[in-house]
């Protein structure tokens, strides 16, 4: 499970500029490993077509479109929207000929993208950016695709390789949308964003590409693709321990430690924010939030000079709060 989020601090990495390091860094890690190994970069036609397909669609297209997507959109909503991988796996494998779908699959198919429709739509009504929508949308096609292209080519003596060279191309295919779109934006180094890196780079980057390549191949893309429906429950239980705002029900940490018994009663998106209200053993309480992946830089801006008002000027105040 990972999120755009993860990297943030005062000034996030941009996001394909932190996929051009976390590509190259772990290329050179597989690269070195499967030399190691006695893997060799003579692949056949067919391994080099999957090293292309598989580096373009699910390293720059899937995750390069996902993580600039979620700067429009919370990391929730592309989750859901990423959990419909298995089902478009599904129907162009069964409109390709090459696995037929029982009518319990069908029938489970139909169930999934209408619950996917049913969620969107509910989210649209309230306000969900379409530029992230539609980004994340052409993000699950590719991953569709880059799934569907590995059958066949985690099976043989030189997996390692392969996933050290896909992620080289997908370094190399965002070299170039990184200087154009993200040249001269600020971010910091922090502790932080080193862990979020390494653990990038090491876990989703070489340990889950290699797992996944040996997955399709063993038991098929069809049900491969089926445990991408972890992604949304796993991936609400892991921000429920972070410290990111993810929505007015999943608060940081620190602040649930401040606040204990706070009971929800109310929330809603502002202009420039987000409010909730609740009730707690100390009296009412307000929030006013930024969620994980909002988009208005200026929106930040003015919540730090309020942050910064409260914590230095309020307690002088003659305001009992």
């Amino acid at each position: 499970v990972e999120r755009y989020t993860c990297l943030t601090g005062r000034h996030p990495l941009p996001p394909l500029w932190a996929l051009v390091v976390r590509f190259g860094i772990s290329a050179l890690i597989a690269i070195g490993l499967a030399a190691a190994m006695g893997q060799s970069m003579r692949l056949s036609r067919a391994e080099w077509r999957t090293v292309i397909v598989f580096g373009l669609c699910q390293n720059a297209l899937y995750l390069g479109l996902n993580w600039m997507g979620m700067q429009w959109i919370e990391a929730s909503a592309a989750a859901i929207i990423a959990s419909m991988m298995p089902l478009l796996v599904a129907f162009f494998g069964w409109a390709a000929g090459r696995e037929p779908l029982r009518p319990q699959a069908a029938i489970g198919l139909l169930l999934g993208v209408t619950g996917v429709v049913v969620i969107m739509s509910v989210r649209l009504r309230h306000g969900l950016d379409l530029v992230g929508v539609a980004m994340c949308l052409v993000a699950v096609v590719a991953l569709t695709v880059a799934t569907l292209a590995v059958r066949g080519a985690g099976g043989g003596p030189n997996v390692m390789m392969i996933v050290g060279l896909q992620m080289a191309v997908g370094a190399m295919a965002l070299v170039l949308p990184s200087a154009v779109l993200e040249w001269g934006r600020p971010f910091e180094w922090s502790g932080r964003l080193v862990g979020a890196l390494a653990y990038s780079i090491l876990v989703p980057g070489i340990l889950a590409t290699f797992i996944w390549f040996r997955l399709v191949t063993r038991i098929g893309a069809v049900r491969a693709a089926a445990f991408h429906f972890l992604s949304p429950p796993l991936g609400v239980a892991i921000g429920r321990r972070g410290e990111v705002a993810v929505d007015a029900r999943v608060w940081p940490r620190s602040l649930r430690a401040q606040f204990p018994g706070a009971r929800l009663r109310e929330s809603w998106v502002g202009e420039g924010a987000a409010f909730a209200r609740y009730a707690s053993p100390g009296g009412p309480l307000f929030l006013k939030y930024l969620p994980a992946g909002w988009r208005d830089a200026r929106a930040a801006v003015r919540l730090e000079r309020e942050v910064a008002y409260l914590r230095d000027l309020a307690p002088g105040c003659p305001v009992p709060y």
